[in-house]
C-alpha cells in the first residue's frame, strides 16, 4: 500500500496553522474570541465543496436555459441545496451558508435580467430578497447546527 502525499500527511494544529480537509469539511483550530489563547477544532466547507455547489448553481442558471421559467430553474435547485446543507449544516458553516445565499441571489437576479431583456448590473434593487422569498428558494443561512464538542450525560 502506497501513500499519497497530496492526500495523506502529518498536519501542525497548534495555535489555529494550517488545519486539513476530510470529508468534504475544512477543520482548523481557531483562537476563542473570549478566552484568548484557547484554541477550538472548528469546521466549515471546504473550498472544493463550495466549488461544487458553485457549478451546479452556474449549470441550472447558464445563459442556455434562459427558456425556462425563473420558478422551474428554483425548483431544480431547491433539491440540491437542501441536500447540501443537510451535510454541512453541522458545525461552523454559517458565513459560508451566508455567502452561498448571496451568491445564489445574485445568479438567480442575473438570470431572470437576461430573461426578460434587462441590462445593467442593478438587479440588486430589481430583485430583491423579497423576491427571492415569493420564487421559494430554499435559504441555507438559519440552518447550521450546533453540537456540544463534550458527551452528555
Amino acid at each position: 500500500m502506497r501513500l499519497h502525499p497530496e492526500k495523506s500527511g502529518i498536519v501542525c494544529l497548534t495555535r489555529g496553522e494550517r488545519g486539513f480537509e476530510f470529508l468534504g469539511f475544512h477543520h482548523r483550530k481557531v483562537e476563542s474570541w473570549k478566552w484568548r489563547g484557547k484554541f477550538y477544532l472548528q469546521r466549515w466547507p471546504s473550498a472544493r465543496a463550495l466549488g461544487v455547489l458553485r457549478d451546479k448553481i452556474r449549470a441550472a442558471t447558464s445563459r442556455s436555459r434562459t427558456e425556462r421559467p425563473v420558478a422551474a430553474v428554483v425548483a431544480d435547485l431547491n433539491p440540491v441545496l437542501r441536500g447540501w446543507t443537510g451535510y454541512f449544516r453541522n458545525g461552523h458553516s454559517s458565513r459560508k451558508f451566508s455567502a452561498m445565499d448571496r451568491y445564489i441571489h445574485e445568479r438567480l437576479a442575473i438570470f431572470a435580467s437576461r430573461k426578460h431583456g434587462l441590462k445593467g448590473r442593478n438587479w440588486a434593487t430589481r430583485y430583491n430578497g423579497e423576491w427571492l422569498m415569493r420564487l421559494g428558494v430554499f435559504r441555507l443561512s438559519g440552518n447550521v447546527h450546533w453540537a456540544a464538542a463534550h458527551a452528555s450525560r
